[in-house]
């Protein structure tokens, strides 16, 4: 009698298998970088399952702070701490450089903040988060609102469609009491000098791409099991 197939493994357990790989980073006594988004949920979840070996976490949101205080996992304001060992977080898109396009969660700049702060980034992602050059997800830039408009002419001189991230027919507001723009229609076939050039913008607070802030690990979870990309 032969075995039927295995079902293809679903997005959200390639998301917990990788949340749970994630936990080889840890080391015990560490204060963990703690990034945001639906695959660093599960990562909080197995990271409880050693909370008391940890001193705590430092927090790239509020979402994921009161996570973190709900499973009784310590949690630092970055200014508390000099440098962090690892940062676990999860991207929108990654290439073979490990540099990455985040902000989907709308939580970038505070990422970036924890992201600098730290020796070693790991990022987890599922493959289909992996691609050969930076774009096609829409890139989020958080600016300040009175920027918006002459930000989203800058953004069409290159080739570009903003648009302001809304929620409910209402702008979106950040953590940090800004807004998002979502960037359509790049190729971000240079991510550092990308990076480097908008963020200079007047009126940009953090441009979603992370490639200052590149990933050194990225743990990819995939049907044949979690894949190791060193970068």
């Amino acid at each position: 009698m032969s075995t039927p197939p295995k079902s293809p493994l679903s997005q959200d357990e390639l998301k917990t298998l990788v949340g749970q790989a994630a936990l080889a980073y840890v080391e015990p006594g560490q204060i963990v970088g703690v990034g945001t988004g639906s695959t660093v949920n599960k990562f909080i979840v197995a990271l409880a399952s050693i909370k008391e070996r940890i001193q705590g976490a430092v927090s790239s949101s509020l979402a994921s702070t009161a996570r973190l205080q709900a499973l009784g996992i310590r949690v630092f304001d970055s200014n508390e701490i000099d440098e962090l060992a690892v940062y676990i977080d999860g991207a929108d898109e990654i290439d073979g450089h490990g540099y990455m396009i985040k902000g989907g969660g709308a939580a970038l700049t505070r990422e970036k903040i924890v992201a600098a702060q730290s020796r070693r980034f790991v990022c987890i992602a599922d493959a289909s988060k992996r691609v050969a050059t930076l774009g096609r997800f829409p890139l989020p830039v958080e600016v300040i609102p009175m920027a918006s408009r002459r930000i989203i002419r800058q953004f069409a001189e290159m080739g570009g469609r903003a648009q302001l991230r809304q929620l409910d027919g209402t702008p979106l507001v950040t953590d940090n009491g800004q807004h998002i723009l979502d960037v359509t229609g790049l190729t971000i076939s240079a991510p550092l000098d990308f990076e480097t050039r908008v963020s200079q913008w007047p009126g940009v607070v953090t441009v979603g791409v992370f490639a200052h802030q590149r990933a050194q690990v990225c743990l990819l979870g995939t049907e044949q099991g979690v894949q190791t990309l060193t970068f």
